[in-house]
């Protein structure tokens, strides 16, 4: 688990690529390694990876398929930047909101706006995760744990103050950047609890319930 404080921005410096799947190494930036050993989680940009082996100050990991698939490292190259974070310890300080690591969506940056010292990003996310992104909610944006200022449908806007930006890949951010989504947990959970009896159903017959449900005016 993690909590979406980055520790450090690392860069990607050599890349792997398999028949479907890839090994990435990673230079780890400012990240402390001392305590980082074969078989710990480290999130990049986000995304929890394993790490496989270590080299000093860098440290490879594979990237599954599917991970592929679902998250920003469809794109990637050798020289992106990531956002670095290693897994909590049970005695560490909770600074941000609980994080799993597992990317839920690629959102696409659609506005950059500076304001005073701060920054304003409009952020569009996948249609599917609009229902659980609300004003005032927690989400994570490349691994860093922030708060929706606004929502628009399946739009939403960030307000960020300098230190993040400085201390985080959000410097690299402009109109057209992919980013990696993680909703808040909760609103997962509070999903299946909503169904009840019908989350132990097939998600087709999920479905036709919540569309019936809708029709029916019991859902806005």
């Amino acid at each position: 688990m993690f909590t979406g404080i980055i520790a450090a921005v690392g860069k990607i410096i050599a890349i792997k690529k398999n028949q479907k799947d890839m090994t990435i190494t990673v230079h780890a930036g400012g990240l402390d390694m001392s305590d980082v050993k074969l078989g710990d989680s480290i999130a990049n940009n986000g995304v929890c990876l394993t790490v496989t082996h270590l080299n000093g100050d860098s440290f490879n990991a594979d990237v599954s398929y599917e991970t592929i698939k679902l998250s920003g490292f469809s794109n990637i190259k050798t020289g992106f930047l990531v956002n670095l974070e290693k897994a909590m310890q049970m005695n560490d300080r909770f600074g941000g909101h609980i994080v799993s690591g597992h990317v839920d969506g690629v959102g696409e940056i659609t506005a950059v706006t500076p304001l005073g010292n701060a920054v304003e990003y409009w952020i569009k996310a996948p249609d599917d995760l609009a229902k659980y992104i609300a004003k005032k909610g927690s989400i994570t944006v490349d691994g860093v744990s922030l708060t929706t200022n606004e929502v628009d449908g399946a739009s939403f806007k960030l307000t960020i103050i300098p230190h993040t930006i400085s201390e985080t890949i959000m410097q690299e951010y402009a109109v057209g950047t992919r980013v990696n989504l993680e909703v808040d947990v909760i609103a997962r959970y509070l999903e299946r609890l909503v169904l009840g009896e019908q989350a132990a159903e097939s998600y087709s017959k999920q479905h036709s319930t919540m569309d019936l449900l809708a029709k029916s005016g019991f859902m806005g």
